[in-house]
């Protein structure tokens, strides 16, 4: 086969992406559903809607895939892994472009197939492209999937994922779920989505959007980056040596130029590092690697090693040499302050630094994390519990101020009582402060009354660099209040942070858990205590209400996470199920969810979440931790991170708060 024509696409890159594409179906030989393709090992990407009308009532069916080059023709069994719908009924009619992505398995994990390339770009700017699929043969062979090909250009946006196509393509019916290939990249940029009804031109959805996916998506992609990673490397037949003939994918190689294979090896080995924790470090990443320079405006935040990869273009061209390797040696030096090996990515970063010249060597040897996201000084990286404070237990002699917030009853707006006690392992029973009588204090009153005594009470108990924690009790029908977030000083100086949450520990408590702790709450703290490692579970599962059993059946070391506020709605009844069922520790958003179902940004929560326990070894270790990642919010000043609004439930019931015989609230 020759190279493309400038303008074309490459016929071995068609070929590959045929092969890669297959047509879904019933096992009964009912005329074909729609197209999907292979993006990893026994993985393949379809859109939602292909598959939701014949899953009605059974998202378990087994169905069948087929093309010529799979399994020599045969059909295989496979049947839904996941995909973007959120819960209720599913949908009779129109997806939303954000949801219409499905993952589909093999059930046979052992069956060769190729795989397409997925961009790790994280925009795109539009372009010519081709279009495959499989279509029903129509009234003569109903049953049987014709393979058809267009040629397409995607000329507009529609939002974060919608990739408009200029009616100039005429898409069959039946073509949902067909890859879209960039022509100028050898690359798959989206997924045909929809026609235009009796028009040219049609509709397709991001690749991007396989982000919405969450923690399943790194899995992917890093699936993915291997497969190609092992993939033939000379005999031209694969993509990554036909984009070489490709004008959009750096036809120059070798020294401080960043060629396909380059990429290819580079996301292979990233593949083969740990996650990271979250969006923060790949953005700033990726930043130090751009010189400093943050990405152009308007692109997708990262999730992966790749996609900060893929924030290294610049104007649609691959990255510099000396950018990309800096970036990977960042990703080296980030994974090893976390305790991690990355050794085979830092050797292939030193046996490519050979073909650079020498300031490219010289800057990427000397690569430093930015101060955000290095160890504190006298780390050594390996064991970064050790740097972490933890919480004060019972009769270690470490204070903690409490500040009890009773509501006044039938006060509405609501208006609060409160008092302010320390515990110090001796007596907590004499208020120190308090308001308990005449209207109460509205909440937006309470930072300002509280300033005064709460600077008098730290005075006394702070020790030189250890700040005592702050307690917050209250009902649960407060949980919302974002403690976090009070300025207990109007005037800070610059080195002593305003937002209490970020100088000092700050944790809330369920004020009707007062005197002696019940029997369910106690069993349950001194088993999470007992655990090796905390776990994030997600309060309630995707698409579902919650259930009581979902808190008391779960894990000892489970600790539940809600992406949603715990004040009222679906959010109130969880917590609720969660106090009820013994939980003390807890973490939710205080910021407002969207009516209709999770956002990308649930998502960010769930895996920020479940990294930051996956690194904390015991619940003292917790509140420390979250204080540690809201001193790099407010230094990095980044609204959009996922623990902004994030509060956490440390209620220790061998610390519980007193009885108040006088109190509104009687002991459980």
């Amino acid at each position: 086969m020759t190279s493309a024509a400038p303008g074309e696409s490459d016929p071995v890159i068609d070929a590959l992406l045929r092969a890669a594409t297959v047509h879904l179906g019933a096992r009964d030989g009912a005329p074909p559903w729609g197209t999907g393709f292979f993006v990893a090992p026994g993985t393949l990407l379809t859109c939602a809607h292909v598959l939701a009308p014949h899953l009605r009532g059974d998202a378990g069916r087994i169905f069948k895939v087929g093309g010529p080059e799979l399994n020599g023709g045969e059909p295989l069994d496979a049947r839904l892994d996941r995909w973007l719908l959120d819960g209720g009924p599913l949908p009779e009619h129109k997806v939303p472009v954000e949801q219409d992505l499905a993952l589909v398995r093999l059930l046979d994990p052992d069956a060769e197939h190729e795989c397409v390339w997925l961009t790790d770009r994280t925009d795109y700017a539009g372009g010519r492209g081709v279009v495959l699929g499989y279509r029903p043969g129509g009234e003569a062979q109903p049953h049987r999937a014709v393979p058809w090909k267009a040629t397409a250009r995607v000329n507009g946006f529609d939002d974060e994922y919608g990739l408009r196509i200029r009616p100039e393509a005429e898409f069959p019916k039946g073509g949902s779920g067909s890859p879209v290939l960039d022509a100028h990249t050898g690359a798959v940029v989206g997924v045909l989505k929809s026609r235009r009804t009796g028009r040219d031109g049609g509709l397709a959805i991001a690749v991007t959007a396989l982000r919405r996916f969450g923690p399943a998506y790194q899995e992917l992609t890093a699936a993915h980056d291997r497969w190609h990673g092992h993939s033939p490397k000379v005999t031209g037949h694969n993509w990554i040596e036909r984009q070489h003939q490709l004008p959009g994918t750096g036809v120059q190689t070798g020294g401080d130029h960043w060629s396909p294979r380059d990429r290819r090896e580079a996301l292979a080995h990233l593949a083969a590092v740990h996650p990271p924790d979250g969006i923060r470090p790949l953005a700033e990443l990726a930043k130090k690697a751009r010189g400093g320079t943050a990405a152009p405006p308007g692109q997708l935040l990262p999730h992966a090693w790749r996609d900060g990869h893929g924030l290294l273009y610049e104007a649609g061209r691959p990255a510099a040499a000396i950018a990309a390797l800096h970036y990977l040696q960042l990703v080296v030096e980030y994974d090893r302050a976390r305790g991690g090996d990355p050794a085979p990515l830092a050797d292939w970063v030193l046996r490519r630094l050979q073909d650079v010249p020498r300031i490219v060597h010289t800057v990427v040897t000397q690569a430093t994390l930015p101060p955000g996201l290095r160890q504190d000084p006298g780390s050594d990286g390996a064991s970064d519990r050790r740097l972490v404070i933890r919480y004060p237990r019972p009769g270690d002699g470490r204070a903690v101020v409490i500040v009890e917030l009773e509501p006044v009853v039938d006060a509405a707006p609501p208006r609060f009582y409160w008092r302010i006690r320390v515990d110090d392992g001796h007596d907590v029973n004499e208020p120190l402060h308090e308001a308990q009588t005449g209207d109460g204090t509205p909440p937006e009153g309470l930072v300002r009354e509280l300033r005064a005594p709460l600077a008098e009470v730290f005075a006394s108990v702070d020790a030189p660099g250890a700040p005592a924690p702050l307690e917050v009790a209250l009902p649960a029908d407060h949980f919302d209040t974002a403690v976090h977030r009070w300025q207990l000083t109007e005037m800070a100086r610059l080195h002593h942070p305003a937002y209490v949450g970020v100088r000092r520990m700050v944790v809330l408590r369920d004020i009707s858990r007062r005197g002696e702790p019940h029997v369910d709450w106690l069993d349950r703290w001194r088993r999470t205590a007992d655990a090796a490692a905390l776990t994030a579970c997600r309060t309630p599962p995707a698409r579902q209400v919650p259930r009581p059993r979902h808190l008391t059946e779960m894990p000892a070391a489970g600790v539940p996470v809600l992406c949603r506020p715990a004040g009222s709605g679906v959010g109130r009844r969880a917590i609720g199920m969660a106090l009820d069922a013994g939980h003390g520790l807890a973490l939710w958003q205080t910021d407002a969810h969207p009516d209709q179902g999770c956002a990308d940004f649930c998502e960010e929560v769930h895996e920020g979440a479940a990294a930051l326990l996956a690194r904390t070894a015991g619940a003292d270790e917790l509140p420390d931790r979250l204080r540690r990642i809201r001193d790099d919010i407010s230094g990095s000043r980044s609204g959009g991170h996922w623990a902004e609004g994030v509060a956490l439930l440390y209620d220790d019931p061998c610390r519980p708060l007193p009885f108040d015989a006088d109190g509104p609230v009687d002991s459980p």
